[in-house]
């Protein structure tokens, strides 16, 4: 045990900054299929359901993401006569005054589709909105991996459109055009681009907006509208099946029915069937400080520890004349009131005699 305390200064430490990323894959058949929804929750409250990986009874089930909706009293759908008006309105105004803010009026901000705030330009004043949990986000969504893809078309059963129209959602340009103009962090444009050749007539246009660090995805109504009708999906083949959101037996319901006629846990429901694949690479953050600690050849070259003497002679000594020595096995560092703080072993003891000199790199995460 050594008693002398050596001083780290500024030369002898550096901080750095890792990002560790997982691949977060979520099949639509997990989201509504392969558990009855079983794995989906519903709360007597209504305001949004909750999306597990496992039968939410279960002790292994892990919470993914949740799922609600609203718009703006501003908008269109707003009506005393829609079904739960007033919660769709006050999800709206939830959300958006945590992830836009408030204008210099005091008003809440809606969402803008480009992010330009002072410009005005098109606002998005009906949504859905995931919020995924922080066991999948970690510290954020990496930029630019966020993809979702929904089917546009096909014949309700199973999980619960196996074939049809695709449509993907993804921030492809975001690792380098994002915005920072929201209280809740960076955040990205959501565009849509067909997967399918020469059934949709969509090009990247702009669908919704993803907070990076909050983990929310607001996701426009108007993606299941098509041009023709004020949305943003427009149909080469002139079909009009993309403007239904929920087709089921004996009728078909358009998004702006959905949202106005249903209940909020009736619209995710349309929706979450809707989901064919969600992935997305998270990102944990890890600061590190590194300690150079440097020992000299007149350092440390004796041990305090008790067990070091034995008779009053120096155990690794053989002869009066060999050159003291002693193992060095950890690292201690200490406060400026020499507190114990943190403890660094060494894979193996390093002998330490005045003929050679040590540099011992401590790693700090936290």
């Amino acid at each position: 045990m050594a008693t002398v305390y050596k001083t780290l200064t500024n030369n002898d430490t550096v901080s750095t900054r890792t990002l560790l990323h997982e691949a977060i894959p979520m099949t639509g058949s997990i989201v509504s299929g392969t558990y009855s929804d079983l794995n989906i929750k519903n709360y007597a409250h209504g305001m949004f359901q909750s999306v597990y990986d496992y039968p939410y009874l279960s002790s292994s089930a892990n919470h993914i993401f949740d799922v609600t909706l609203g718009y703006s009293a501003k908008s269109a759908l707003s009506s005393s006569t829609s079904t739960q008006n007033s919660k769709k309105i006050n999800i709206y105004n939830q959300m958006a005054q945590v992830l836009m803010g408030y204008d210099a009026t005091g008003s809440v901000q809606r969402f803008d589709e480009d992010g330009d705030i002072l410009a005005g330009g098109t606002k998005i004043d009906s949504c859905y909105f995931m919020n995924f949990s922080r066991l999948l986000v970690k510290d954020e969504i990496k930029k630019g991996t966020f993809q979702l893809t929904l089917m546009m078309s096909g014949t309700a059963g199973g999980h619960a459109y196996p074939s049809g129209n695709r449509v993907l959602i993804h921030d492809s340009s975001a690792s380098n055009d994002f915005r920072v103009n929201s209280p809740a962090g960076e955040y990205g444009i959501l565009q849509a681009v067909n997967e399918t050749a020469g059934v949709l007539g969509v090009q990247n246009v702009p669908v919704g907006l993803i907070y990076y660090q909050a983990g929310i995805v607001v996701l426009s109504g108007s993606v299941f509208l098509s041009a023709t009708k004020g949305g943003r999906i427009s149909a080469t083949d002139g079909s009009a099946i993309m403007d239904t959101l929920e087709p089921t037996v004996g009728a078909a319901r358009n998004m702006t029915q959905m949202m106005t006629g249903s209940s909020i846990t009736g619209s995710a429901d349309a929706l979450r069937r809707r989901i064919y694949n969600i992935q997305f690479n998270n990102t944990t953050e890890l600061n590190s400080t590194i300690y150079f600690c440097r020992i000299n050849h007149n350092d440390y070259n004796y041990s305090s520890n008790p067990t070091y003497m034995s008779g009053s002679k120096i155990r690794v000594k053989n002869t009066r004349s060999d050159a003291p020595s002693s193992y060095i096995t950890t690292v201690g560092l200490y406060s400026a009131d020499n507190e114990l703080l943190a403890v660094a072993k060494v894979s193996e003891p390093l002998k330490k005699d005045p003929t050679n000199e040590l540099t011992l790199r401590v790693r700090l995460d936290y």
